[in-house]
């Protein structure tokens, strides 16, 4: 295709634009216009044409270099025609960008293999209790998987039988599909790029291969582990194809709130209770940690709400050595919601000296009145 429009427009990147922002450009326009996704467009092929052309030229570093400093005219006059592109080229330069299209994948290359498919990725949401995820811990979880057949080992044949060869691929798993100056291989639809037909189906797994069973997995988990974290088990997801690697587990973390503490990343809020009279004359107390109860000393005068902080005896930091978040202990000066008779003269005589102002209602008169009528 001699096109003239430039090709940093086509695909819509600007002209300092990395080779990974120009095979992201491409890969997006490859997919809108490609004549699978369009049949009978000619309009979306003609587009097609032009980006798989530009993305030629800018993809290559000599040609990218050569347009850049002459343009079109500097292509031609240098001999090379980006619109021409054999079918194995085609194939081995973007491969990876059309295996989103086709959905091939495994072998990669000259592609003349069957195609073996990773085992899929699994998940697994994994429930803790606070202090669980604060100090670690080791659970054992049960978790259903894909696996090959005990009986046919994944060929789907019946044993004593094998897989015929694939009459329409011949074998390669893959077939070549044509559209004007582009060939591309993908995977044979009668086969699904195995290369191989069962014909006599395995009686355990009908054919297919695979069957489900349950693992019991031992999963530790981390200290300092939080709502939204995910672990990583490689390899424990399903099975793939003989030979062929397995999928990953992803274990969820979800913690359960605690009755007490509130977590704020790596740093840990509780609330603590103090009488009057700690918070006018101090005192030294006993508060609760996620490491159990450490001293605090409350100085005289202290107001309701005042936060202290314990350095250090937070969550251990995921990621950093050692390092652990702040302990912040707000204090909260608690009010009695019934008083004896010598609490209440007390607290009176300190309003009188305050000249503060209080109900004459208390704990006597209330007491007394029960009797008066």
């Amino acid at each position: 295709m001699s096109s003239t429009r430039d090709y940093y427009e086509v695909l819509g990147v600007a002209r300092d634009s990395t080779e990974a922002d120009i095979k992201k450009a491409y890969r997006k326009l490859a997919m809108q216009y490609h004549p699978d996704r369009n049949p009978g467009d000619a309009e979306a092929e003609a587009k097609f044409k032009e980006v798989s052309e530009a993305y030629a030229v800018l993809s290559d570093a000599e040609k990218r270099g050569m347009y850049d400093r002459f343009g079109h005219a500097g292509l031609r006059g240098a001999g090379v025609d980006p619109g021409f592109h054999s079918a194995e080229e085609v194939f081995s330069q973007f491969s990876d960008l059309f295996g989103d299209l086709f959905g091939f994948g495994g072998r990669r290359g000259g592609g003349r293999g069957p195609t073996l498919r990773r085992g899929a990725d699994t998940e697994y949401a994994l429930e803790l209790e606070f202090l669980e995820a604060v100090h670690g811990v080791t659970r054992e979880i049960t978790v259903p998987r894909i696996s090959l057949c005990t009986a046919c080992v994944g060929s789907g044949a019946e044993p004593g039988t094998e897989p015929t060869t694939c009459t329409t691929c011949g074998g390669a798993g893959q077939v070549v599909q044509g559209h004007g100056f582009l060939r591309i291989r993908t995977a044979c639809p009668t086969c699904g790029g195995r290369g191989k037909v069962v014909t006599s189906p395995c009686k355990q797994c009908d054919g297919a291969g695979r069957t489900r069973q349950t693992d019991t997995l031992s999963v530790t988990v981390p200290a300092g582990v939080d709502n939204g974290l995910q672990l990583r088990l490689s390899g424990r997801g399903d099975e793939g194809d003989p030979g062929a690697p397995s999928g990953d587990l992803y274990v969820h973390i979800q913690v359960r709130p605690h009755e007490r503490f509130r977590r704020n990343g790596a740093d840990v809020l509780v609330e603590v209770p103090i009488s009057y009279p700690q918070a006018c004359l101090g005192a030294s107390i006993k508060v609760p940690t996620v490491d159990g109860e450490e001293p605090l000393d409350v100085p005289a005068g202290t107001p309701s709400g005042k936060v202290f902080t314990l350095r250090g005896k937070g969550v251990t930091q995921l990621g950093r050595r050692g390092g652990r978040g702040d302990h912040h202990v707000q204090v909260v000066v608690a009010v009695p919601k019934k008083l004896s008779l010598e609490e209440e003269e007390l607290i009176r005589k300190l309003a009188a000296l305050q000249d503060a102002r209080v109900s004459e209602k208390g704990f006597w008169k209330d007491f007394l009145g029960r009797f008066s009528n």
